[in-house]
């Protein structure tokens, strides 16, 4: 049928359908978040299952069955392994940190241009990409944007680095959020 798209996750009443179809001895939830895992579990539960039967277990963890029971054996060590573009592995956990830095709070970008005095040549050029919603975007940046000059006009030193450490204190007073800021100056 044309238009018609499915999810490739079951709904709540596919899998209680299935679980009464199937009716297994024991049931191990496999796909999803932790908290998908123990949604499935409690549905299996609502629906008759005995909860020594259900189980919600961890990566690694290793469960044998042996003349149709079920034994909870040690945990296997193991991390997650990345994928970076072409490479797999480990990645530092700074990578990791700004990723995830970068995945909960976006990112800031301020652009300056200044004449030879160090004074601004134009208006602050600022982008932020996954940071606030859109309704949002327009106040934060031209409040943003009013900052930066103030920065630039009372600056005396390492601008730069002065402009990146205020605005993200300014950014976290005004929506308890901290973005990845980013910031370029070019001179005249």
């Amino acid at each position: 049928a044309g238009g018609v798209h499915v999810s490739g996750h079951a709904s709540q009443d596919e899998m209680k359908l299935m679980l009464n179809m199937v009716n297994p001895k024991y049931l191990i939830p496999v796909h999803g978040e932790l908290r998908h895992l123990k949604q499935h579990a409690v549905l299996a539960e609502e629906g008759g299952f005995n909860s020594k039967n259900v189980l919600v277990i961890e990566n690694g963890q290793v469960i044998e069955f042996e003349n149709g029971e079920l034994e909870i054996k040690d945990r296997i060590p193991g991390n997650y392994v990345f994928v970076d573009g072409s490479r797999v592995g480990e990645i530092g956990p700074s990578v990791m940190r700004e990723r995830e830095q970068l995945a909960q709070d976006g990112v800031v970008l301020i652009s300056l241009v200044l004449d030879r005095n160090g004074k601004l040549h134009e208006e602050p050029e600022i982008i932020s990409r996954g940071f606030v919603y859109k309704h949002d975007v327009d106040d934060i940046i031209e409040q943003t944007r009013q900052k930066v000059t103030e920065i630039v006009n009372k600056s005396h030193g390492d601008l730069h680095n002065e402009l990146v450490q205020s605005i993200r204190s300014f950014l976290f007073s005004k929506t308890k959020k901290r973005p990845v800021v980013l910031a370029t100056i070019s001179f005249l």
